[in-house]
């Protein structure tokens, strides 16, 4: 049995996956993991410019979003303090909000997706997730949902460019399915099924999921 792994997040806007990270979290605790939370862009200095070109408070190119998102990958594995190499080290089990597939996702609707993937080699070889959990929603869902919880759009929220979001995810899902562990699970339904079919999966892969 693994004592700790690491586990990614992945799911257009609005797909619940911040609700999924904490169910697990929770479920995990309960059974004496001890769980590191992450996300991504990382709240580095990498991931602050990304957020201010998402808030709209900086103006960049798709080619250098893509390449931001690169280097915060990089300082987000590596980092001496609180990189998820050192988390693991330290003997967390990691759970990030978003990996490689969010770049191939998000940054390959708008340049082409073998560069993306391409870019991220790097990191995608340093550190493979145990497990990728894609939570899978229609993008007319994803806008509902947005709208009902926000006071302003980012960047990439908008219908068009979510549908072609989740085209490129399909895409890199598919075209990487023989190199990553990929879980798909139907995003449309109540949290308590998702998280009931993800913590199913958590358990195949070779995890203790029994408390002790």
């Amino acid at each position: 049995m693994k004592k700790n792994i690491f586990i990614a997040f992945e799911g257009i806007d609005g797909s619940g996956k911040s609700t999924q990270v904490k169910l697990l979290t929770d479920n995990l605790k309960k059974v004496g993991h001890k769980v590191y939370v992450t996300f991504e862009p990382t709240d580095s200095p990498i991931g602050s410019v990304i957020r201010n070109i998402f808030n709209h408070r900086i103006e960049a190119d798709h080619r250098t979003i893509a390449g931001l998102f690169v280097a915060d990958r990089l300082d987000h594995l590596l980092n001496k303090t609180n990189g998820i190499f050192k988390k693991l080290e330290e003997g967390y089990t990691v759970i990030t909000d978003r990996y490689n597939f969010s770049s191939y996702a998000y940054q390959g609707a708008h340049v082409p997706l073998d560069w993306v993937i391409e870019a991220n080699s790097l990191s995608a070889d340093l550190l493979r997730p145990d497990i990728n959990i894609f939570i899978d929603i229609s993008p007319d869902i994803s806008m509902e949902r947005l709208h009902n919880g926000r006071s302003s759009m980012e960047l990439y929220e908008t219908i068009e460019n979510l549908r072609n979001v989740k085209n490129k995810y399909m895409e890199a899902i598919e075209k990487l399915k023989f190199k990553e562990n990929i879980f798909i699970t139907d995003g449309n339904r109540s949290p308590d099924l998702i998280a009931a079919d993800i913590w199913k999966e958590i358990s195949v892969i070779g995890v203790s999921t029994n408390a002790h």
